[in-house]
C-alpha cells in the first residue's frame, strides 16, 4: 500500500503544470441576451483553466465604460482587454497602452480567417492593427438599422409593415388610435442617436449619409437634406410614450414582447433580448429593415482591444489565451447565437441561426457589394469619440426640445462637429 501511495505521489509530482492566470474584461454587455453571450466566453477561459473576472459597466452605450477605463489606465492598472470601438483603439495605441497579439495572430492565421468584407473593414477603419503590430480582436457583426415589429399589435391596428417613411407614419398613427405606444424607446442619448441615424440613412442615402458621418463634409451636415432628416427625426417623438427618459434599450424591447409597444428602432442586439425569452422570429416577431434603408446595412463591429499588463506570466498566458479563442468557429458560433449578431470568420455554420440572421448576412454582403455599407456613428465606428459626442450633444438635445427647429439643429451641428474635429 505504502508502495502504491509513493508511486501516486510521484506521478502526481511528475504532471506538468500550467498556473491559472486571470482574465479581466471591461464591456458593457450586461442585458440579458448579451449576458448569456458573455457566459460563452467564460465558460471557455475556464476551460483553459483561467480564472474570468468580469468588468461589466452597465448602461449609456459605453460612455460610463469608457470613463471607468480611462481611469483605470491613468492608475497604472488597466484591465486585461476592454470593449473599444473605431479610432479609440489608434487613441490608446499612440498612448502606448496596447499590447502586441502577433503571436497569436500568426499562430491562427488571423490574416486569413476573416470574412473579406469585413476584413476590408478592420484595414479600412484600423480596427485591429496599431503601427503594424495586432492590438484588438474584431469579435461580431450587427446591423443597426433594423425595425423590430410586434406582428399581434400590427394585426389588432390593422397596420401593414412599412417599407417608406410615410408608411411607417401611417401605421404608427393606427396603432396609437388602436391604444398601443407605437414606438418603444429609451430616452438616453445614445438611444437618441441610433434614432436619428436610422432616420438620417433613409434620408440621406449611402452616399450622402457617409459624405456628412463619415467624410464630416461640414455642407453636407447643413445641407438641406440634412435639415430634412431633423425634420423627420422629430417627427418620431410623437409616437414614443412619455415615461421613455432614462429606459434602458432592452426594457424597450421588453415593451414589445410584453404586447406594449409595436415597434423599436434598435440594432441585432434586441434579438438577443427576444432569442433569451425564447420568442421566435417570423412568429412572435419580425425584423425589417428601417423604412427607406433596403439595401443599406449600418454596421456596429465589437472588438475586445489588449492592453500590456504589469502582472505575472500566468495573466499574459491567459491573455494570450484570451485572444485566441475569439476568433474560434466554435465561439464565433456560439457567442452569435446569443448575441443576435452575425459570425465575421470565414466557413462558420449558419445552421440553427434564426431568420433575421440569415437576412442581416444576406444583407451585409449585398450592401457590400452595391457600395451601400456605411459605418454606424451612433456605436462610434465612423468618427473619433469627440465628434461623437459633439454629434449626439446636438441630436439629443433637439430631441427633448419640442419647439427646436430643424433648421438650426442643422447648423449646430455643422458647428459641433468643425468645433470637434
Amino acid at each position: 500500500m505504502k508502495l502504491w501511495s509513493l508511486y501516486a505521489l510521484l506521478l502526481l509530482v511528475c504532471q506538468p503544470t500550467f498556473a491559472a492566470g486571470t482574465v479581466e474584461v471591461l464591456h458593457w454587455w450586461t442585458s440579458k441576451g448579451e449576458s448569456k453571450a458573455v457566459q460563452v466566453l467564460k465558460d471557455k477561459m475556464e476551460a483553459k483553466g483561467h480564472h474570468w473576472k468580469d468588468f461589466a459597466i452597465a448602461g449609456g452605450g459605453g460612455q460610463s465604460a469608457m470613463t471607468v477605463l480611462k481611469m483605470r489606465a491613468i492608475s497604472g492598472n488597466p484591465p486585461t482587454a476592454a470593449q473599444l470601438k473605431g479610432q479609440d483603439i489608434q487613441e490608446w495605441g499612440r498612448l502606448g497602452f496596447l499590447t502586441s497579439l502577433n503571436k497569436v495572430a500568426e499562430q491562427e492565421h488571423w490574416e486569413n480567417v476573416l470574412l473579406p468584407e469585413v476584413e476590408q473593414i478592420v484595414n479600412d477603419l484600423q480596427l485591429i492593427k496599431y503601427d503594424g503590430q495586432y492590438v484588438a480582436v474584431p469579435v461580431t457583426l450587427h446591423r443597426v438599422n433594423w425595425l423590430w415589429i410586434n406582428p399581434h399589435i400590427f394585426k389588432l391596428a390593422g397596420a401593414k409593415v412599412p417599407t417608406t417613411l410615410a408608411e411607417f407614419y401611417v401605421a404608427a398613427d393606427k396603432i396609437k388610435a388602436a391604444g398601443y405606444i407605437p414606438l418603444a424607446h429609451g430616452g438616453e442619448s445614445w438611444q437618441d442617436a441610433t434614432l436619428f441615424e436610422a432616420v438620417a440613412l433613409s434620408v440621406l442615402g449611402a452616399q450622402d449619409y457617409a459624405k456628412a458621418f463619415v467624410d464630416l463634409d461640414l455642407t453636407e451636415l447643413s445641407s438641406d437634406k440634412m435639415v430634412e432628416v431633423f425634420r423627420q427625426f422629430k417627427k418620431m417623438r410623437q409616437y414614443i410614450d412619455p415615461n421613455a427618459k432614462g429606459r434602458r434599450w432592452n426594457q424597450a424591447t421588453e415593451m414589445l414582447m410584453h404586447d406594449q409597444a409595436a415597434m423599436q428602432i434598435m440594432g441585432d442586439w434586441a434579438k438577443g433580448e427576444f432569442t433569451s425569452e425564447h420568442k421566435v422570429a417570423g412568429k412572435d416577431y419580425l425584423c425589417v429593415p428601417v423604412p427607406g434603408t433596403q439595401g443599406m446595412f449600418s454596421y456596429n463591429l465589437d472588438t475586445i482591444t489588449f492592453f500590456k499588463l504589469k502582472s505575472n506570466d500566468e495573466d499574459e498566458r491567459a491573455q494570450q489565451d484570451l485572444a485566441q479563442i475569439l476568433l474560434t468557429k466554435p465561439f464565433q458560433r456560439e457567442f452569435s447565437l446569443y448575441k443576435g449578431s452575425i459570425p465575421i470568420r470565414k466557413n462558420v455554420s449558419l445552421k440553427g441561426f434564426d431568420t433575421c440572421s440569415l437576412a442581416s448576412m444576406k444583407a451585409f454582403k449585398f450592401a457590400a457589394k452595391n457600395n451601400a455599407l456605411v459605418p454606424s456613428f451612433s456605436h462610434n465606428l465612423a468618427t473619433s469619440s469627440d465628434v461623437q459626442s459633439a454629434i449626439i450633444d446636438v441630436v439629443s438635445r433637439f430631441f427633448d426640445d419640442p419647439s427646436a427647429d430643424p433648421k438650426m439643429a442643422a447648423v449646430r451641428l455643422s458647428r459641433a462637429v468643425k468645433s470637434a474635429m
